[in-house]
């Protein structure tokens, strides 16, 4: 049913050239109340790998998600999440 209604969808950071690695832990603290491990390791994800998948759910949570990621500055885009 859930993927009926809007299918799951998921949010990711990209890296950029711009955000200190300090300052996306904080973001990833405040804006997905990520533990301080768990915001470090998708912080490495990000600056290593280029992008790292923050958050899967429904349609309009990951909108909201991915506009709050932008306003703190971050690249963040939304993509449907497929392998659910």
């Amino acid at each position: 049913t859930e993927l009926a209604l809007g299918g799951q969808w998921r949010d990711v950071v990209l890296n950029d050239p711009v955000n200190l690695m300090s300052y996306v832990v904080l973001v990833f603290k405040k804006v997905q109340g990520f533990d301080d491990q768990t915001a470090r390791r998708r912080m490495l994800e990000v600056h290593e790998q280029g992008r790292s998948v923050v958050w899967r759910g429904l349609r309009e949570k990951a909108e909201a998600y991915a506009f709050t990621l932008q306003q703190w500055h971050l690249t963040a885009v939304l993509e449907p999440d497929e392998a659910r």
